[in-house]
């Protein structure tokens, strides 16, 4: 399969920050290594990405309560290593090209519940912000290290 040929998944992707500035990170039952990652998934079509980000928040943490800090601009792209194409997204993307946001979460932690209708995280925790790079898996962490700029402007 030439993954050349394969499009980019449009998404979206959420940094919830919490009122000690710490960020909210979840770990994926499909990768239960000890690694972590912001909620995101993809846009449906017809769905904008404010609506994509809300929606794929709430399917993935229960998280309804959220204020809109910033729509970062452009997008942020990845591409998926080759043993996971074929196999992430019935093998129909490469990657995935994404509008990210910067929220802050207005609720309790009781609120978050990860037993949705259909689980993507096992665990979660909040962490400082500078130790997303450290968390994430290997072909996402350039993602991070940007995203990571955009979050220190909010809480620094």
């Amino acid at each position: 399969m030439d993954k050349n040929k394969l499009p980019m998944r449009s998404g979206v992707g959420v940094v919830v920050l919490n009122n000690e500035n710490k960020v909210f990170v979840g770990k994926r039952k499909d990768n239960p290594v000890d690694k972590w990652q912001m909620p995101q998934g993809g846009v449906d079509e017809g769905e904008n990405y404010q609506s994509a980000m809300r929606r794929e928040l709430f399917e993935e943490t229960s998280i309804m309560n959220v204020k809109v800090i910033k729509e970062i601009e452009g997008f942020f792209e990845y591409e998926l290593p080759d043993d996971l194409i074929g196999i992430i997204w019935k093998g129909k993307y490469r990657g995935q090209k994404q509008k990210w946001f910067i929220t802050r979460y207005l609720g309790h932690d009781r609120e978050i519940n990860l037993k949705t209708k259909h689980p993507e995280f096992i665990q979660w925790k909040w962490i400082a912000p500078e130790k997303l790079p450290d968390v994430i898996v290997d072909f996402k962490k350039k993602i991070y290290i940007q995203l990571l700029k955009e979050i220190k402007k909010f809480i620094d």
